[in-house]
Order: C-alpha cells, then structure tokens, then sequence
C-alpha cells in the first residue's frame, strides 16, 4: 500500500500589491518550523508571487527539499456554481461569468486533482509513501478538501484558509482519501492567526 501525504498551505499575509507583509513572513517561517521535521521530498507552490516568497521562507526549514512551481496551485476559481447551488453569502459574486469562463474553471480544477488528489507515483519521486508540501491559495485548498470529503462541487464555497494555516490530506492506494487536519493554527501566536479571512469573521 502506497501512502502520499498532502501538507497543504495558504501563503503568507500578503498586501496589496502581493507582496508578503511582516506578518507574511513570520508566518511563513513558523510553518516552515513547524514542518521542518516533515520527511518532504518537495514544497510545491503556486507561481504566484506571494506563494512563491512563502515557499521560499519554508524551505529554509527544510534544506533537502526540492522547491518547484505548480500551476496547477495557482489562485483560481475551481467551480462555478449555478443559482440553485449558489449560498445566499455568495450570491451575486459569479454574475457575469461566460461559458468559457466556467469551462476553465473545470478546466483547471480538473487538472489540480489529476496532479495531486492521488496515491500514484510521483515523477521523478521514487520513495514509496511520500510527504510533500504545497503552498497555494484559498480556492485550490478548498477544492482539494471538497474533494477529499466527497462532498458537492458547489461545496467548496466556504471553505476558507486562514494564511499559512495547515491542513493534511492523505491517500492510500485502494481507500478514499482522509482528511487529517483542516485550517490549524496552532503554530501560531494569537495575533497573527485568522489574517485572510473576510472582515465578517468574528477575531
């Protein structure tokens, strides 16, 4: 039985112009901390700029592990729902969106759990279980967590990260995949968790 594990990540608090704040980067380097006893054969990140600055403050913690982009963990809407599967918080938000703006958002959906959401052999990792870290953004994470749960595709609305907050999936060859920690903090101090949630989240 093969074992892959999925240690996923949002980046660092960035502004906004995208770039890590000083509570980004502090809270890059306490994750960083706290994998650094993770076996990690790779940190995967987004090749968005504060994904890819965030990765970098990890890998500090993590000196045999390969740093490579995904794009697959780029910041993208993985599903847009139509109006019946639309909560009433979120209504209006996908008005507008084109045919091709839904077919690329399957698309790219797609393609994040072809790469990632298996047990199969990673290229170019020959270890049989691995542990590998991604750092991403909110909706891919959410994504990957639906999925995990077996849950609507319209389910993954809601699903919020807090930044550099963890969460675990793993899979095993032959059983459905388990979700092992979702949106833990507790490596971080009080003030610098919950920073990428909406204003509306009670602090």
């Amino acid at each position: 039985m093969r074992t892959r594990h999925l240690y996923l990540a949002r980046h660092g608090h960035a502004d906004a112009l995208g770039d890590l704040t000083e509570d980004g980067r502090a809270q890059a380097s306490l994750l960083g901390r706290r994998l650094a006893a993770v076996p990690a054969a790779v940190i995967w990140h987004s090749p968005v700029p504060r994904a890819v600055a965030t990765a970098r403050h990890i890998a500090e913690h993590l000196p045999d592990a390969i740093v490579a982009e995904a794009d697959e963990l780029a910041d993208h809407v993985p599903y847009i729902p139509i109006a019946d599967e639309t909560p009433s918080a979120w209504r209006g938000r996908f008005d507008g969106s084109s045919a091709e703006d839904v077919a690329d958002a399957s698309r790219r959906a797609t393609a994040l759990l072809a790469r990632f959401a298996t047990a199969e052999p990673v290229p170019g990792i020959p270890a049989a279980d691995t542990h590998e870290i991604l750092i991403s953004h909110a909706p891919p994470i959410a994504w990957l967590v639906r999925d995990a749960l077996g849950a609507p595709p319209s389910r993954w609305l809601g699903l919020d990260s807090a930044n550099t907050a963890l969460t675990i999936v793993r899979y095993r060859t032959g059983e459905p995949p388990a979700l092992v920690v979702f949106n833990d903090q507790s490596h971080l101090p009080p003030e610098l968790r919950w920073t990428g949630f909406p204003r509306t989240v009670v602090q």
